[in-house]
């Protein structure tokens, strides 16, 4: 069985630090980094906990950047997302590399959804 590695972009550990920094004052950031840490172990445990996106719905943005071949989202408290990707980083590691976390807005905009 491979062993599984978590990783945050630089993105995504800036909001994760910010959450952790401001969950004792603050109501909202303690409910989004403890169910943040929550996913972060599942995702452990089973790597496909989260939901896949077709690969034509996967923003060019995080195809550039990372050059990711699949992305997957995991639904928190407030409508924020976390988005992942995994990846072979040798023969007996799977990487979960955590990408962005966003909210509800922030994520419609990058995936180009609009209001009615």
């Amino acid at each position: 069985m491979k062993k599984t590695r978590i990783k945050l972009s630089e993105d995504a550990q800036e909001i994760y630090n910010y959450l952790k920094e401001n969950a004792t004052t603050s109501k909202t950031e303690k409910v989004l980094f403890n169910a943040l840490t929550n996913k972060i172990e599942l995702l452990k445990s089973n790597i496909h906990y989260g939901q896949p996106i077709a690969k034509d719905r996967i923003p060019k943005a995080y195809i550039d950047k990372y050059e990711i071949k699949n992305l997957f989202r995991v639904e928190l408290p407030r409508y924020w997302r976390m988005l992942y990707t995994l990846t072979n980083e040798d023969e007996v590691v799977i990487l979960v590399f955590v990408l962005d976390i966003k909210d509800h807005l922030a994520y419609n905009k990058k995936f180009g959804y609009t209001s009615k």
